[in-house]
């Protein structure tokens, strides 16, 4: 019996495809996966990249070389995240304008050159250009790709996809450690010092990464611009999700403002989301300066270890989202995080324990950093109804972030502080009890709204005789979606939906 990679039990089992999905919708997810995954992963793995090579360099002789004293390295931070906070809402009215395979591409060869600019700076002062622009141009990168991935899959495949691309992030950390280590050795070719080089190779990885974009990128379902998609699973990609009650693209107008504003799934995401993306800080920036710290005279150890937090929250992110898909529920994944985080960050706060004990603390800590992604997923699933007010709404909630990232450092999170840091870790326990009394308020408002029928294209009334098995069959057969209303009964066999 011949092999089919679409059909084997081992895909139905981890739930990648579920057992009821036909050969050509598998055929069309596996696509999908490939087209947009891979764009929007390497692009956001290279944008982390690019960002967090900064810290990297930090500890390996920018502070020395431009004079980084004090909190100069908060600063550059806040100028980066200024330029990405301001740039978060009309990021995402220009992707509702200009087709994503243009616009994130076009963006990313721009931050890839500020990047390369950092390389190449003399004083604080154009450092803290170049962080800007940096910031600026690689706002699209997150908020754009959450987007296009969450307007083409279905509720059971989000946790997963979100998952896998949620992975780029460690990996970008993980790989700057890596990659500053190797940088070492490049100390003093061409005149440049180790960190420098590090820059320049971020550069050389992200721009080639953009025409990806331009290649394989497919916009969204409502304006699809692929060659690698076939007339009839273009509209089978739009009949699944319409079935599944995700809403088509509409116009822009001031009422999608309103409808975006009003709904509460953007400001109680808005909260709930940078309460968890807050909480495990401390296995970031606090935890690479306090290996500073402890280890000042091994780079190498130091960049590699930094890593750690990172790795485990790739296993933790894959885990939980195969979980939450399976169960059809994302809160009681982040109700676990929840808990161990607020662990982890007491032990800090105490900070008076063992090297042993705040590794647990750390590390463990980064292990949160996985189940929190689904956080997105759940905002997705609430909001599938309204195309436009979804991405109105997660440039606010990512905007919400922006702003944190660039108050917190500032104030909870100095540098001149570290590793101690007594008043971040207050403020981390503090939002650590914050987030687990708020999780039962969109869990409420969620199933409120499905009791009232309020999920308005959510409402669709059948698929009665012809459902999606069928559509696919019938484009197997056909290479075609169209329809004989006849051969079925002379009946409107296809989607009704009910305005609610």
């Amino acid at each position: 019996m011949k092999f089919d990679y679409y059909m084997n039990p081992f895909a139905e089992w981890i739930g990648w495809y579920p057992k009821e999905y036909s050969r050509e919708e598998r055929v069309l997810v596996n696509k999908l996966d490939f087209l947009i995954l891979t764009f929007a992963c390497l692009s956001t793995f290279a944008c982390n990249l690019d960002v967090n090579a900064i810290y990297n360099a930090y500890e390996s002789g920018l502070e020395t070389d431009l004079g980084l004293t004090g909190n100069r390295l908060s600063y550059i931070n806040a100028v980066y995240w200024a330029a990405t906070t301001a740039f978060q809402v009309p990021s995402q009215l220009l992707l509702m304008k200009i087709p994503a395979h243009y616009y994130i591409p076009i963006c990313e060869i721009m931050w890839g050159c500020f990047t390369l600019g950092t390389a190449f700076a003399q004083n604080y002062n154009q450092l803290i250009i170049m962080r800007f622009f940096v910031g600026l141009t690689s706002t699209p990168c997150w908020i754009g790709n959450v987007h296009v991935i969450n307007t083409w899959y279905r509720k059971r495949e989000l946790g997963k996809r979100n998952a896998v691309y949620y992975n780029t992030y460690p990996l970008g950390s993980m790989f700057s450690g890596y990659l500053q280590t190797a940088c070492i050795n490049l100390d003093g070719t061409g005149g440049l010092a180790g960190w420098r080089w590090l820059f320049i190779m971020c550069t050389v990885i992200t721009i080639p990464i953009s025409f990806c974009g331009f290649i394989f990128y497919p916009n969204i379902p409502s304006d699809i611009h692929s060659r690698f998609l076939t007339p009839a699973e273009k509209e089978l990609a739009r009949v699944r999700l319409t079935n599944e009650g995700f809403a088509e693209a509409k116009p822009l107008t001031f009422a999608t403002f309103k409808r975006a504003c009003l709904a509460w799934q953007t400001w109680v995401f808005t909260i709930l989301a940078n309460l968890f993306w807050q909480t495990p800080y401390p296995s970031t920036t606090p935890y690479l300066l306090w290996l500073g710290v402890e280890y000042p005279n091994d780079d190498a150890f130091v960049n590699n270890m930094s890593t750690v937090s990172y790795a485990i929250s790739i296993i933790s992110a894959m885990f939980f989202a195969f979980y939450s898909d399976w169960r059809q529920k994302r809160w009681d994944s982040m109700v676990f995080a929840g808990f161990v985080v607020l662990v982890g960050n007491i032990i800090l706060l105490k900070w008076d324990v063992s090297n042993a004990a705040k590794y647990y603390a750390f590390i463990s800590i980064g292990f949160c950093n996985g189940p929190i992604n689904l956080i997105i997923a759940w905002w997705a699933e609430t909001l599938a109804y309204d195309l436009e007010a979804r991405s109105i709404s997660i440039g606010v909630i990512n905007g919400g972030y922006c702003i944190l990232a660039l108050v917190l450092p500032l104030c909870a999170w100095q540098t001149k502080d570290a590793p101690r840091y007594f008043a971040g870790y207050i403020f981390a326990v503090t939002i650590s009890v914050l987030e687990l009394l708020m999780i039962p308020l969109p869990l409420y408002l969620e199933r409120r709204d499905r009791r009232l029928g309020k999920y308005g294209v959510e409402a669709i009334e059948s698929v009665t005789d012809v459902g999606l098995e069928e559509i696919a069959a019938e484009i197997g057969e056909n290479g075609s979606i169209d329809y004989d209303l006849e051969k079925k009964g002379g009946e409107d066999v296809f989607v009704n939906v009910k305005s609610v």
